[in-house]
C-alpha cells in the first residue's frame, strides 16, 4: 500500500488573480471611507470641529475637497494642518483652463433643484414654447429683485420659464421671511408674487400653510447663494444680481 501525502488542489493561476483583484477593489473603497473619516476628525479649528458636509478626493492625488455645511468649499491635505481656498482649474493646453470647481458646483445644484418639487415654487411659464428654464433665489424686498421681477412677462416672451425660490436675505425672521411666506401660502401663488412685488401689497393668505420658506432657504445657502436674486441657469451656473432681459437671453444661448 503505497503512502503519499496528498497536496492540497490550487486555484488556477488566472482565478487566483481574479480573486486578489475583487478583494481589493472591495477593500479599496473601504480604505478611502476610513481616511476621509479620519480627515474629518482632523479638521478642527480653535478646538471646535469644521461643519463639513462632504468630503472627497480632489484630482490632485494627496488633497482633498472639504464642503461645509453653509456651502464654502476649500481644498486640505491628508493631515488637517494645510488649506487651500480657492477654485481648482485644469490646464487643457491650447483649449485654455477649465474650471474644476465651477463644474462640480454646477452639476451639484443641477441635481439639488431637480430634487424640488415644481408644487413647491412659484413658476411663471410662457404661453408658447418653452425655449430655457431658470431658477431665481428671490426676496420681496429686494429691489433689484423687484426690477428682474418687472421683466418676466419679456422672459415669458422670449421662451424663458421663471422659477422662483424663496430666500430671505434678512434670514428666517425678517420681513421677507414673512412676506414670502405669504406669497406661498396664497390661493394664487403667481397672482401674490406680482401683487407684493410691482404693488407692495401684501397677499391675501390662507388660513393654514406649510410655507417652504425655510427649506428652501436652507437650499439656497448650501448652493452657495449669498445675496438676492441669485439666477441658476439651466447648466447649473449661478449668476448672482441682476441682469437686463436682453444679457440675460444672450447667456441662455436665444438671440435671433
Amino acid at each position: 500500500m503505497s503512502k503519499f501525502t496528498r497536496r492540497p488542489q490550487r486555484l488556477p493561476q488566472a482565478l487566483r488573480l481574479l480573486s486578489a483583484a475583487t478583494l481589493l477593489s472591495v477593500m479599496a473603497p473601504l480604505a478611502q471611507a476610513d481616511a476621509l473619516d479620519d480627515l474629518r476628525d482632523k479638521l478642527v479649528v480653535n478646538g471646535q470641529p469644521l461643519p463639513v458636509e462632504s468630503l472627497a478626493s480632489s484630482p490632485i492625488e494627496g488633497l482633498f475637497e472639504v464642503k461645509l455645511t453653509s456651502g464654502e468649499t476649500f481644498f486640505t491635505d491628508a493631515t488637517g494642518k494645510h488649506l487651500i481656498v480657492g477654485e481648482m482649474y485644469r490646464n487643457d493646453g491650447d483649449k485654455g483652463l477649465v474650471n474644476l470647481s465651477e463644474q462640480k458646483a454646477n452639476g451639484e445644484r443641477q441635481k439639488l433643484l431637480a430634487e424640488v418639487s415644481e408644487d413647491d415654487m412659484v413658476i411663471f411659464r410662457p404661453a408658447g414654447e418653452v425655449k430655457a428654464v431658470i431658477s431665481v433665489f428671490t426676496d420681496t424686498t429686494c429691489p433689484y429683485c423687484r426690477k428682474l421681477h418687472e421683466e418676466v412677462p419679456e422672459l415669458n416672451a422670449r421662451g424663458v420659464e421663471v422659477r422662483y425660490l424663496a430666500f430671505p436675505r434678512g434670514g428666517l425672521r425678517s420681513q421677507g421671511a414673512r412676506e414670502l411666506a405669504q406669497v406661498w401660502c396664497a390661493e394664487n401663488r403667481t397672482e401674490a408674487m406680482n401683487q407684493i412685488k410691482n404693488q407692495r401689497q401684501a397677499p391675501k393668505q390662507e388660513a393654514s400653510c406649510d410655507a417652504p420658506v425655510e427649506s428652501q432657504y436652507q437650499l439656497g445657502t448650501r448652493m452657495g447663494v449669498q445675496g438676492t436674486p441669485a439666477i441658476v441657469m439651466p447648466d447649473g451656473k449661478m449668476v448672482p444680481g441682476y441682469l437686463p432681459v436682453d444679457r440675460l437671453t444672450t447667456m441662455l444661448g436665444l438671440d435671433g
